[in-house]
């Protein structure tokens, strides 16, 4: 395994403390028509971020129980019948301008950048639901990515169920709501022909928090990433499924720490048959947040691969050593009033697969001409492989 490097010393230093919230979707403006709040009562300072009330919120099935009232739903007469009087719906909209300086390209109009559907709300007095459709990202139609059902309070044991799409790293760091264009690298690197990251998955989600500021959460997935089903109408590739488990703990007014373990397998094949890739991840996380006004977020983890090929003509590789984590920093001069912030964040990938190694660092500004259209800047330095910079300006919108 290669040199430890000091980013990854300064993230040590802090590795037992960590945590990120465990809700899995993004209030959206359709919430804020329903009730007719403001997006500021869940987002801080803008959306997709949500603070402490937003998390309730989602977290409670998207539902507010103080204004609930019979004139959200259509009175059929049966009491078994949930129809809104209005669907909830909302749209995002991203365009940017982006300079690539990596001697591949010049100016670049990124307009419309990504454009989403989104839904959701509840159905019961604990069964809601969530989802949102790419219609446009990066020029092509995505499809679903976030789509569940949530069943809250199972049997009255206090623990929530998601069946469905959703991220396996949403119990750390939900990349859905950050701020910059730049992602989380470490969530999406797998190395050779390794369907297994802690992207989008199908699977079974459940959560439960305790009165110590304690949260669980469990996740059995396929592994497999989000793709078509076969003809048998299967959409995973092999008879594994993969587990997840991600403890968390409150610690005092500002902080929260908490580690997680993932455990899989996968069936992979090259030009000498199968063979099955057993895949370990753990690792802490860290949150920090000042009242809103200063957020910092710490992520490290570690993985490992016992039988990888890069391509089905070359041999199996055994034992591959992935590692690394990310730091983020979010300063809102008056949280949740804030018309602008700033967003730092640093990339850091290494790997016995020299392919995989990524370094970068990005700056990120944001400010706010209405509560749900903001303009942004971005400049992000990529130093791993070719050396380059690329900087963007535009605008995120939801509606």
């Amino acid at each position: 395994m290669k040199k430890t490097t000091l980013l990854r010393s300064c993230l040590l230093g802090a590795a037992f403390l960590l945590l990120m919230p465990q809700e899995q979707a993004s209030a959206i403006p359709a919430f804020a028509r329903k009730y007719q709040i403001s997006c500021q009562v869940c987002h801080t300072p803008a959306m997709p971020r949500l603070k402490a009330f937003g998390d309730d919120f989602a977290g409670d099935g998207f539902r507010m129980t103080e204004y609930e009232s019979p004139r959200h739903f259509v009175q059929t007469g049966d009491d078994r019948l949930s129809l809104f009087r209005e669907l909830p719906l909302a749209f995002r909209v991203d365009g940017h301008v982006t300079a690539n300086f990596n001697g591949e390209g010049t100016v670049d109009f990124a307009a419309p950048f990504l454009v989403k559907i989104l839904s959701g709300g509840e159905l019961s007095d604990r069964l809601s639901y969530y989802f949102y459709f790419y219609m446009d990202e990066h020029g092509k139609i995505v499809g679903l990515e976030d789509a569940f059902l949530m069943y809250k309070d199972l049997f009255r044991t206090g623990i929530n169920v998601y069946l469905g799409q959703f991220a396996a790293s949403d119990p750390m760091f939900k990349g859905e709501m950050r701020y910059t264009i730049e992602n989380y690298k470490i969530y999406g690197t797998a190395p050779g022909e390794s369907s297994i990251n802690l992207k989008y998955d199908k699977g079974i989600l459940l959560d439960r928090g305790f009165e110590t500021g304690t949260s669980v959460v469990f996740e059995v997935i396929s592994g497999t990433g989000l793709g078509m089903a076969d003809h048998w109408y299967v959409f995973d590739k092999d008879k594994y499924k993969n587990i997840l488990l991600k403890l968390t703990q409150d610690i005092g007014e500002y902080a929260s720490i908490g580690f997680f373990g993932y455990a899989g397998k996968e069936v992979l094949q090259n030009s000498t048959g199968n063979f099955v890739n057993q895949v370990k991840m753990y690792g802490p996380d860290l949150v920090l947040d000042f009242n809103e006004k200063l957020i910092i977020g710490l992520q490290y983890l570690w993985r490992s691969d016992s039988d990888i090929f890069l391509n089905p003509e070359e041999p199996m590789r055994q034992d591959v050593m992935t590692h690394g984590g990310f730091a983020e920093v979010i300063f809102s001069p008056k949280g949740d009033m804030s018309t602008w912030y700033l967003n730092g964040l640093l990339n850091w990938v290494e790997s016995d697969l020299d392919y995989l190694d990524y370094r970068s660092a990005t700056l990120h500004a944001g400010y706010l001409i209405r509560r749900n259209v903001r303009l942004v800047t971005e400049f992000t330095q990529v130093f791993s492989g070719t050396p380059y910079g690329k900087l963007s300006a535009g605008f995120v919108s939801a509606f």
